[in-house]
């Protein structure tokens, strides 16, 4: 099991032109290789962005590492960072491999992609703040990093529950203190209400486990994601409700390595329940 943060597939380190569909699927392929998941949760992905060349990064990326479904949902119509509205209906909004969308519209958001059938998905709504925050990220000509001021956007779960009992969750949280642990919460007070065996993926905005420290649930393993270049902070995570670790017979880490994009490295487990 993976989850990943993509960048929307933006090279690292930046350059002046990339090809946006041979860089996911080198990545994408490199990342089966390592790991060789039956299932990856996804963030910050793109969805016919003209930015990354009108590609279906989830199709593409479930195409490239051999995933037979898959399900994106756009937490906002247009570009971060750039025009956009949110999504007023997301459990419509669900794209998945037998989805024929005729009039794709541009639009980024979060992902999954498995080989265990999915029996139904369900979508959380965990709101946004209200202010933003300095961001530090790579430069355009990929010497070095700066600051930019990025405003909040809507922050959701992706949520699957698969036909051999298990429950995944994959969401991106805000990257303002306070606001990400109340979603967390969120999440998982949800997470309760639904069948299965819950399991709790994603970009979290969380560093030094303090996801396990402030929610019903324990990180499987400890890694630094970020930066991918020089990885120093876990802000993904796989996690387990507390009260289910004894269930589990195995628990086994798999390291990762930088795969050429995104900011982020991709981390994943190998669980037995």
């Amino acid at each position: 099991m993976i989850s990943w943060n993509l960048l929307h597939g933006q090279k690292i380190p930046p350059t002046s032109s990339q090809d946006w569909q041979a860089e996911i699927v080198s990545a994408a392929k490199k990342v089966a290789d390592e790991l060789q998941p039956n299932f990856i949760a996804l963030q910050e992905v793109d969805y016919f962005q003209s930015r990354s060349d009108l590609t279906n990064q989830t199709k593409l990326v479930a195409q490239s590492m051999q995933l037979k479904y898959w399900a994106y949902l756009p937490t906002l119509i247009g570009t971060p960072g750039e025009k956009w509205r949110s999504v007023k209906d997301l459990k419509n909004s669900i794209i998945t491999e037998s989805s024929l969308d005729k009039n794709p519209k541009a639009s980024y958001g979060i992902a999954l992609a498995t080989n265990w059938p999915i029996k139904k998905l369900y979508v959380k709504k965990l709101g946004r703040s209200i202010i933003g925050m300095p961001l530090l990220i790579p430069k355009d000509n990929g010497k070095g990093v700066r600051f930019i001021y990025v405003k909040d956007e809507p922050r959701v779960a992706l949520i699957a529950e698969l036909e051999n009992g298990y429950t995944i969750a994959t969401t991106h949280l805000s990257f303002v203190p306070g606001v990400n642990v109340f979603q967390l919460n969120k999440l998982s007070s949800y997470l309760k209400k639904l069948p299965g065996l819950a399991l709790l993926t994603g970009d979290l905005n969380l560093p030094a486990n303090l996801p396990s420290k402030l929610s019903g649930f324990k990180s499987l393993i400890s890694q630094a994601t970020y930066p991918s270049w020089k990885p120093k902070i876990q802000f993904d995570y796989i996690m387990l409700r507390k009260s289910e670790i004894k269930s589990t017979s195995s628990i086994e880490s798999i390291k990762s390595t930088a795969t050429g994009i995104s900011d982020h490295t991709p981390i994943g487990v190998e669980i037995q329940i």
